[in-house]
């Protein structure tokens, strides 16, 4: 019977060794300029766990953040970490985020944020690190969409800068 044993497990295990399920960080960012409400609307939508476990390390190691379990200070702790790893400059001036709020889907948090009085958008830039100080393989995701037109790009933590010309 060990015999049999031995050879099914030498099978076996390289097969389970690498069929583990990987797991990928990732964020998504909308931005879109509403001209005639001269406001850029930014959604970026962030995996519960790894918002929470951030927040954790960074803030206060009991927040809890889930439609069900969020602590009273977790609205505190999302907006202070996204204003300090999501940077707008439009026209070569840093704008102030406004945090809007959030909601749940699944296992997903969706922040809303706005920047108010912009007449016009000659020039973009964003840098966004949010859960890089995490993850080294976080990647993520904006999508923008400026003056009609529609550009996409990842950003890394060797390369979290985007930035975007229309003059």
């Amino acid at each position: 019977m060990f015999f049999i044993k031995k050879p099914l497990l030498l099978i076996l295990l390289p097969l389970l060794a690498f069929t583990a399920i990987h797991k990928y960080y990732v964020s998504v960012t909308q931005i879109e300029y509403v001209k005639d409400k001269q406001s850029v609307q930014i959604i970026t939508r962030i995996f519960i766990d790894d918002f929470e476990a951030v927040l954790r390390k960074r803030y206060d190691e009991n927040v809890l953040l889930g439609p069900q379990s969020e602590t009273d200070d977790a609205n505190f702790y999302i907006e202070r970490y996204l204003k300090g790893k999501m940077i707008i400059l439009i026209n070569d001036e840093k704008k102030t985020l406004n945090y809007i709020g959030k909601e749940y889907d699944k296992d997903i948090v969706i922040c809303y944020l706005e920047i108010e009085g912009i007449k016009d958008i000659n020039t973009f830039e964003i840098e966004n690190s949010v859960l890089f100080d995490l993850y080294a393989e976080q990647q993520n995701i904006i999508r923008t969409k400026i003056h009609s037109k529609n550009k996409s790009f990842i950003l890394i933590k060797e390369n979290d800068k985007a930035m975007l010309n229309f003059k």
